[in-house]
Formats: structure tokens, C-alpha cells, sequence
């Protein structure tokens, strides 16, 4: 898209020192949008801001006490409003059954579903005022299972949930809900989830096989369906779960 269809809309992207979070700061920013740009890391959300002068940004820690409230108050008060929450950070966790703890099943569950809810909740007067809209990242193993990683899965299928459930509950107020499933996309995410290099070539390797298209993604791919859910011209779609996935899930 080369319009500018968010034009002086406000946009909060977590996540958005890499990979997808990244390419959609730059993507909405591109079209119009003040973007704020969060995630946990000072240097590489830094980096994000290069890329435009309409992103700037707020490192945090999402799962942290008050965050999310921290977050939203940034960004009105920077620009006086908002209009596009994009719930894009999380973590990935190999978990196999045998090797699964309550600590990290907190963890994960911290980062992605409690956080993407505060968030929503703190986001919510606001994007009343504006008739905005909430963009979920989930993921193809939010409705595929994935042996190994079951509580990761499990995590973005009930991403999955929310998404349709806070589409109904807030159809009344004119905000729209929708998510975005990407099918495996290049990214930090296998190697921030600890795992060794030839594991994550490995894994590369074997997604790619699998993919319809043929290959794996690249965040750009999935940010321009981001930013067509949050383009406000977007009027008549809410509660959907859109899969950028190459074909993965036909198969």
C-alpha cells in the first residue's frame, strides 16, 4: 500500500526491536501513522526509529507491574489520542511435556496473553474516543498443534480466542478486533528461545519444506496485511483470523 490512509493516527507496536514488530513500526509509520515503538531493549528499538521520523520509542518490559498503563499514557501523551494497538510481542518456548515447569509456563503466558490483555484493557477509553482497533499477533500454531511446544501453541490459539471474543464485546463501541497468523517468518524467535544454530538451520530447513510457496517468510510480507487491518477504510471486518502463512494452513 502507498497511500496514507492513517494519516495523524496514533499506533502502538510491541515487540518492535525486530523481526515483525520492526517491519510494521516502519510499515504504519510509512502510511501516515505516529508510531510508538516498544520493546524491551533500548539499541535495537533505537534502530527501529531510523528507519522513519514518525516512530519513536518507549523500552519496557511488558509483563512488568503498571507497564501496560505506562505504555498507553507514552503514547497520548505524546499525540493526544490513540487509534491502533498492534499486540505484537511474545516469546517462543520449547517445552516438551517431559521437561515442563510452572515457572515457565508463567512466563510465557505473561508475555503472551496476560500483557496483550493489559495492554488491550489500558488501551480501551481511548480507542472508544477514536473508534480504533486492536491487532493480535498469533501465529499458524495458534490452530496447528506443534509436539514440543504444546503450552507456545496453546498460547497463541487463546491470542486466537481473545481476538474473537473482544470483537463481539466491542463491535458496540465501533472498534474493530482482528489478528494476523503468520506461518514461520524470518526472525530472532528460535534464537532467543535458546535454541543451537544447527537446531534453528534445522528448523529453517524443514518449515521452508513444508510451506506450499516454498520458503519462509520475511516480516515485510506480514506487515502490510498489519497495516491493512489498521487502515480505518478497513471498515466491515472484525473478529478475523487472517493467515499470512504461505499456504501452510491448506496443508
Amino acid at each position: 500500500m502507498t497511500s496514507r490512509h492513517l494519516e495523524n493516527t496514533v499506533a502502538i507496536v510491541t515487540g518492535a526491536g525486530s523481526g515483525i514488530g520492526r517491519a510494521t513500526a516502519i510499515t504504519l509509520a510509512k502510511a501516515g501513522a505516529h508510531v510508538l515503538a516498544v520493546g524491551r531493549r533500548p539499541a535495537p528499538l533505537e534502530e527501529t526509529a531510523t528507519h522513519h521520523p514518525g516512530i519513536a520509542v518507549h523500552s519496557a518490559d511488558i509483563t512488568a507491574d503498571g507497564a501496560p498503563q505506562a505504555v498507553v499514557k507514552a503514547a497520548t501523551d505524546r499525540w493526544g489520542h490513540l487509534d491502533v494497538l498492534v499486540n505484537n510481542a511474545g516469546g517462543t518456548a520449547m517445552m516438551p511435556l517431559a521437561e515442563t515447569d510452572a515457572t515457565r509456563i508463567a512466563s510465557l503466558l505473561a508475555l503472551n496473553v496476560t500483557a496483550p490483555s493489559l495492554l488491550a484493557h489500558a488501551a480501551l477509553p481511548y480507542l472508544r474516543r477514536t473508534r480504533g482497533t486492536i491487532i493480535n499477533i498469533s501465529s499458524t500454531y495458534g490452530h496447528r498443534p506443534l509436539p514440543g511446544a504444546a503450552h507456545y501453541a496453546a498460547s497463541k490459539a487463546a491470542i486466537e480466542q481473545l481476538t474473537r471474543s473482544w470483537a463481539l464485546e466491542l463491535a458496540a463501541d465501533g472498534i474493530r478486533v482482528n489478528a494476523v497468523a503468520p506461518g514461520p517468518t524470518e526472525s530472532e524467535a528460535l534464537t532467543a528461545a535458546g535454541l543451537p544454530e544447527e537446531t534453528v538451520t534445522q528448523i529453517k530447513q524443514d518449515e521452508a519444506a513444508s510451506i506450499p510457496l516454498g520458503r519462509r517468510g520475511v516480516p515485510e510480507e506480514v506487515a502490510t496485511w498489519i497495516l491493512h487491518l489498521a487502515d480505518p477504510t478497513t471498515t466491515w471486518l472484525t473478529g478475523q483470523i487472517l493467515a499470512v502463512d504461505g499456504g501452510l494452513n491448506l496443508t
